[in-house]
């Protein structure tokens, strides 16, 4: 029983580790009049704010990925785990019934308290503890809204094979 959960998850960490991030691609013309009728159901950025918009290409078996979104900022930090502090919340398009997510404001967050050593400051993408893992929907788009100064990624993750328990 053992050998096989730690089967699985070494499956697991296989998989997720082989799944890439998606590239961005500048829209073309047409792209973008589908873009501009697919927002209107959902709200102008208020002052502060900003409207993030992904549009993720039609695939085959759609059911077998999902969308991570991973909101945060690029920070200098030290050697310890640093997180933001930030609930993402859950809206709905009124008259429409489309989901849309929003980060009203970002808190100092906190870091582990390791002693680092002398001269570890790097930079890194600093996100919110929040990083879900949505529905691949070629045909809605994934609308994120943030404070200005906040920037969303976003990761494509695919299903491994099925595989039957003896």
């Amino acid at each position: 029983m053992r050998n096989l959960a730690l089967t699985s998850l070494a499956a697991l960490a296989v998989t997720a580790c082989a799944t890439a991030p998606v590239v961005a691609q500048a829209p073309t013309a047409s792209a973008e009049r589908t873009v501009h009728d697919e927002l209107k159901a959902f709200p102008e950025a208020v002052a502060g704010q900003k409207r993030h918009v992904l549009i993720v290409p039609a695939v085959a078996n759609e059911d077998d990925l999902k969308v991570q979104l991973l909101i945060g900022k690029t920070q200098t930090i030290d050697c310890n785990h640093h997180i933001l502090g930030g609930q993402l919340e859950t809206r709905t398009a009124q008259g429409w019934g489309y989901d849309y997510y929003v980060l009203p404001n970002v808190g100092a967050g906190a870091s582990t308290l390791m002693g680092c050593p002398a001269n570890s400051e790097r930079e890194a993408f600093v996100t919110i503890p929040d990083q879900p893992l949505l529905r691949y929907n070629s045909r809605l788009p994934v609308v994120v809204y943030t404070p200005e100064d906040v920037e969303v990624r976003y990761r494509i993750w695919r299903a491994g094979e099925v595989r039957g328990l003896d």
